[in-house]
């Protein structure tokens, strides 16, 4: 890389609103250049694109790198004569890419020191570019916080990117932040639009060096007065093709320039009536393209074998389901069988209704404890209403047997159900039976208590004679009925009583506390003076806020230290020479708008012990 400080661009020019004679050198400071902010503004036809080349391709004359976001198209000329890696999403770059290659194309920016043509223009799919320049921008700001490279990032129609109305993309979030916080890895950027009304106030005050070309739509010169002066403003709609205002923070003052014409074939030209010509353009190393060509390989397999696999799990998914519904057939089958068989068991065993009842309780809780078994998890609806009735409070039998552990009671002793005695008991856990003998032999008006209840406690009445079996089924679906029913409230209560865990917040707010009193601290007593000063003062010069911190109220002193907090963030320009802290904004941006008003007025109270009360240094 060349040990080149300055680069020339442009040479002084006479009319209103020039200072100094016709005729002089304009040079750019390199490392201002790589690692600040700029903005180059003027209507199409004005020289904006030109300027930028220039600025571009005296860069590449010395070695130093750069990544172009090229949204017309118009700046693959530049393979005219430097060895640049031309990539976007048509055949007419170099590579064809995606956001799986901006890990890469960072790499090499930053790494290797490759300068980069990133052409938006390319892509048919607007949000297939702008997911491809948020990854690139994202993984230039993560590499070059380990790489502390001087890089500088130029960016075309940035309005369209950082709007100063509506809302904004991830793409000019990012843009902000370099813009903000790259300096400090040593990551520039230069902004370049035709509509400066249009694009953020925040990032252009925020500019070191801007260029002004002819501009004619009113909203745009109301711009120019604001950040320069009205004279200005009247002056720029005048300024002949190249020509410029140039106002930057290492001359302190503004300039009337014009631009050299670029060396390099100019695809931005419009078209005319002589007959167009391509270059031919200088190719790039085989490696390069080949790294990238390998990643390209990997996605596309990644993406084949994507698709063999979603093949395989829809055949899948196609049979479970025919399983499920053969499954499901079969089961219906199996209850229409059981149902039938009950029904010609229930005919043919009318001889004895008192054992009836009692096998044909019994064989039920089997056949319901089988089928809980199988089904349950699976048909748990289907089941409900064949399965045994679940015993209540007053109705429950023991705690082995439910219902049939009940009617137990009665095959448990013979003499009870066939002539027994009106003083005969049959016990079965704490349950009895007590009846008058009938001419029959069957307790006529027999009771059937558990768990100690008796009939009048509301036990079920069993009559052994079998005429109130339907009293006695309807008894049984209540409740079944009742328990569902409790245990379906139950557990929707407990489900209300749940609170879902809430979605993680990774945010904290003393780390946004952190990075910007490390910010504060890192700057020297004076600088930090001046800071307190505007917070204390308001809208102030750098001349008053140097000499209020103990300064001398040297010009060039001065004017450096307040460059030092616009670098920062810590105050911006608010016309006509004076600037204004803007510490409560800083912490806004720093945290992303995640910490409402109190706690942002927290944070800079915190901010403020660095430079106003306590001050150590």
């Amino acid at each position: 890389m060349a040990e080149t400080e300055q680069i020339t661009v442009a040479t002084t020019s006479a009319g209103p609103g020039g200072t100094g004679e016709p005729g002089e050198t304009v040079n750019l400071p390199v490392v201002e250049l790589l690692t600040g902010r700029g903005f180059i503004t003027g209507k199409s036809g004005s020289g904006k694109s030109n300027t930028a080349s220039v600025v571009a391709e005296k860069l590449l004359d010395n070695g130093f790198g750069l990544l172009i976001v090229d949204i017309d198209g118009e700046y693959y000329g530049l393979k005219e004569e430097y060895e640049i890696l031309h990539v976007g999403g048509d055949d007419e770059c170099d590579i064809q890419v995606t956001e799986d290659h901006a890990g890469k194309i960072a790499s090499l920016a930053l790494e290797q020191n490759v300068p980069i043509i990133l052409d938006i223009s390319s892509f048919l799919d607007e949000e297939e570019a702008e997911t491809l320049l948020t990854e690139v921008a994202k993984q230039l700001f993560a590499k070059a916080k380990k790489q502390k490279q001087p890089f500088l990032m130029l960016v075309e129609e940035c309005h369209e990117w950082m709007p100063e109305k509506g809302s904004m993309g991830e793409v000019g979030k990012m843009l902000i932040k370099i813009g903000k916080r790259g300096r400090k890895h040593g990551l520039g950027i230069v902004g370049i639009s035709q509509r400066p009304a249009d694009v953020k106030k925040d990032y252009i005050t925020q500019c070191d060096w801007l260029v002004w070309h002819r501009l004619t739509w009113n909203n745009d010169t109301k711009v120019v007065g604001r950040i320069l002066d009205n004279k200005y403003a009247d002056a720029v709609e005048d300024l002949d093709d190249g020509e410029a205002f140039m106002m930057n923070d290492w001359a302190e003052q503004v300039r009337r320039v014009q631009f050299h014409r670029k060396q390099t074939f100019d695809a931005g030209a419009t078209p005319g009536l002589d007959d167009f010509e391509r270059p031919e353009l200088k190719s790039v190393s085989d490696d390069l393209v080949s790294e990238l060509e390998t990643i390209s390989e990997e996605q596309q397999e990644t993406e084949n074998r994507i698709k063999e696999l979603r093949e395989e799990l829809d055949k899948k998914n196609s049979r479970i389901a025919e399983l499920e519904a053969e499954l499901q057939d079969a089961r219906d089958l199996s209850r229409m069988a059981e149902q039938f068989t009950e029904a010609m068991l229930s005919q043919a065993e009318d001889y004895n209704p008192g054992r009836t009842e009692q096998e044909k309780m019994r064989r039920q809780r089997e056949r319901f404890a089988d089928s809980s078994d199988s089904d349950s998890e699976t048909d748990a609806d289907s089941t409900r209403d064949e399965q045994p009735p679940e015993p209540d409070e007053t109705a429950d039998a023991t705690s082995g047997g439910g219902f049939g552990d009940a009617f137990s009671a009665f095959a448990a002793d013979g003499a009870a159900m066939n002539g027994g005695s009106a003083d005969d008991e049959v016990a079965t856990d704490d349950s009895t039976v007590d009846g008058e003998p009938t001419s029959n032999g069957h307790a006529a008006n027999a009771d059937v208590a558990t768990n100690g209840a008796s009939a009048d406690d509301g036990a079920v009445a069993v009559p052994v004679n079998g005429q109130a079996e339907t009293d006695t089924a309807d008894a049984d679906d209540a409740a079944l009925k009742a328990a569902i029913a409790e245990a379906v409230e139950a557990e929707e209560s407990s489900g209300e009583t749940d609170s879902p865990a809430g979605e993680s917040d990774d945010f904290d707010g003393p780390a946004v506390y952190g990075d910007l009193r490390a910010d504060i601290e890192e700057l020297e007593r004076k600088t930090r003076r001046m800071l307190a000063y505007y917070r204390e003062q308001g809208p102030g010069t750098p001349l008053n806020a140097h000499f209020s911190a103990g300064g001398s109220g040297d010009r060039t002193a001065a004017y450096a230290r307040n460059r030092e907090l616009r670098l920062r963030g810590l105050v911006e320009h608010v016309g006509r020479g004076k600037y204004d802290a803007r510490l409560t904004d800083l912490v806004r941006e720093e945290s992303d708008g995640r910490l409402d008003e109190d706690e942002v007025e927290s944070v800079v109270a915190r901010l403020e012990s660095a430079f106003l009360d306590g001050d150590s240094d």
